[in-house]
């Protein structure tokens, strides 16, 4: 029988662009007794003889008895007041309305017994006004809802569940006194009054009397069944959820019969037209390109240029890792160097050092991850109008080294990175080597003192900056491949230029555009030309013809036509 019953009870948020106004809620309470079910059998047998007169009247009997006693469904809207039978007498007393509320009440309940009478019997509500809702604890709410399993909610739940922004204004350390500046022992409500703030919940409760069907009224059998809270943020919790097809939820009252009720919980709200639904959505489109001007406004498009031939080459980069080294606690030294027809701004520092960084074992490598950012802004200004292409690019030469707990040092690899020519996102990774010194000397030298073989032109891992020569020959130099670094690099080119042909572009395809071919820009342009091209020509070829021959033309052409 446990099957049969839903008993995920937890909160379900919800968030909506809709106002919570609109929000309706169908709920369904139905007694799970013998005498409900002898109802139903009695009622089925009722059915299997429709031609009986007295079988239809008694069918009609039976249904209106299991409908008001063993069953009822309401629809419920947000803040909806639905009164239950204690408030109906209770405020049909007049002198017992004290608050403005309570006559507003008597009033709607007078206006109640006037007409056919109220829509409920069993269920009823209490909304954010009353004060039942305030006064009934936490614990309680919980208790009111028996299922065959509980569950609370957790601490964070409880700790973020109004919870929206930090506070905005901030107390200057002026205020604070110097004595003390640190609170060991915060207190819960000193963390309440300075990390957060509790934004006020709108809570609404729906109610059931669960009660014997001739004593309804009583207080002692009145039991939670949902509870909505938003906070008009756009934010709606729901306790339990709606059903979506699932099982009903389980409710045992107590008392000495301890009945079993059955409660289904649907959303109703009406789904927003089609029209309306398109206005909404040009609404927010609308709203979405003013921000955007907005936004264009503050930056402007007065963009600093570089002057008229030259690049400006910026690049964002990171050392990502290291990995397949000799020995552990890694770092690098590097420098960029800039070849001819290459600046960069005098503030900007060409060369850097990383943090020391212990390797963590992956698979058969132990990596080293540095995380390391660095950023390069250079220019590049042509000798020659007529060159097109840069001939040489930045480059970024690095060499890895170890650090031991008796501060020895050895060089672990020299590697180089030369800079993309393309802008845009880039991963690298670069393989080292370091230079190798034959014997049995050097490997103790290096294992038990520390040191090794260096070079002391970094720029030897490339191209000697020194080197004049069209050949360069490393032999007899004895080198060993180490590791791998790898790095990250994001690039960014600007140049008058590139406006330019963006400029030139647009208007060559403006017409294009205004055609509507985007498929076949290419096409159009080309027989645009040609067509200037033949119109060109055909001037140039009557310019050249003479006059009677023209005019003679022209005649011959009238005639005809």
């Amino acid at each position: 029988m446990a099957d049969c019953w839903n008993t995920d009870t937890g909160d379900s948020v919800y968030r909506s662009r809709d106002a919570v106004k609109n929000l309706k809620i169908k709920v369904r309470v139905e007694r799970v007794t013998s005498s409900a079910a002898f109802s139903q059998h009695l009622q089925h047998q009722v059915l299997s003889q429709q031609e009986d007169r007295m079988g239809i009247e008694l069918q009609t009997l039976i249904s209106q008895v299991q409908t008001g006693d063993n069953e009822e469904e309401v629809v419920v809207g947000w803040q909806e007041k639905l009164f239950s039978q204690y408030e109906m007498e209770l405020f049909q007393n007049e002198a017992a309305c004290q608050t403005p509320l309570d006559r507003q009440y008597h009033a709607e309940i007078k206006a109640l017994l006037k007409a056919k009478g109220q829509r409920n019997r069993r269920i009823f509500t209490y909304t954010d006004h009353d004060r039942y809702t305030h006064c009934l604890p936490l614990q309680q709410m919980d208790a009111d809802l028996l299922f065959t399993s509980k569950s609370g909610p957790t601490f964070l739940a409880e700790r973020m569940a109004s919870v929206r922004h930090r506070r905005p204004e901030r107390r200057t350390t002026d205020s604070i006194p110097k004595s003390r500046i640190i609170n060991w022992e915060p207190t819960e409500e000193f963390v309440k009054r300075s990390h957060v703030v509790n934004n006020a919940m709108q809570t609404m409760h729906i109610m059931g009397d669960l009660g014997p069907t001739g004593s309804l009224g009583q207080k002692e059998n009145e039991c939670l069944l949902v509870t909505v809270r938003t906070d008009g943020s756009g934010t709606v919790i729901v306790k339990p959820d709606f059903n979506k097809g699932r099982a009903p939820y389980r409710i045992i009252t107590e008392g000495e019969k301890r009945e079993v009720w059955r409660l289904t919980l649907e959303n109703v709200s009406a789904a927003m037209k089609p029209e309306e639904k398109g206005r909404e959505q040009n609404m927010y489109k609308d709203l979405y390109v003013r921000h955007k001007e907005y936004l264009s406004s503050l930056v402007g498009q007065d963009f600093e240029m570089p002057p008229v031939g030259t690049l400006r080459y910026v690049m964002n980069g990171e050392i990502v890792s290291a990995k397949g080294f000799e020995y552990d606690n890694l770092y690098i030294h590097f420098f960029m160097d800039l070849p001819n027809n290459w600046s960069s701004l005098p503030f900007y520092t060409l060369s850097g050092v990383t943090q020391t960084c212990r390797t963590k074992s992956m698979g058969k490598e132990n990596v080293a991850f540095f995380s390391y950012p660095f950023n390069l802004e250079a220019f590049y200004m042509s000798e020659k109008e007529s060159d097109e292409l840069i001939p040489q690019w930045p480059v970024l030469y690095f060499k890895v080294l170890s650090l031991d707990s008796w501060q020895r040092y050895r060089t672990e690899g020299y590697g180089y990175l030369l800079f993309p020519a393309l802008p845009g996102k880039h991963t690298v990774t670069c393989q080292t080597w370091r230079p190798l010194q034959t014997g049995t000397v050097s490997a103790l030298r290096r294992f038990f003192i520390g040191g090794s073989a260096e070079l002391e032109d970094l720029s030897y891992v490339r191209t000697p900056g020194t080197f004049k020569g069209e050949r360069l020959s490393r032999f007899g130099f004895c080198t060993q491949a180490t590791g791998s670094v790898s790095f990250n690099l994001h690039c960014m080119q600007q140049a008058r230029a590139f406006v330019d042909a963006t400029l030139l572009k647009k208007r060559r395809q403006k017409v294009v555009d205004q055609l509507g071919g985007f498929s076949q820009q290419g096409d159009v342009c080309n027989v645009l030309e040609a067509f200037q091209r033949a119109y060109r020509k055909l001037q140039q070829a009557r310019d050249s013809l003479p006059q009677d021959l023209i005019h003679s033309t022209q005649l011959q052409q009238e005639s005809s036509a």
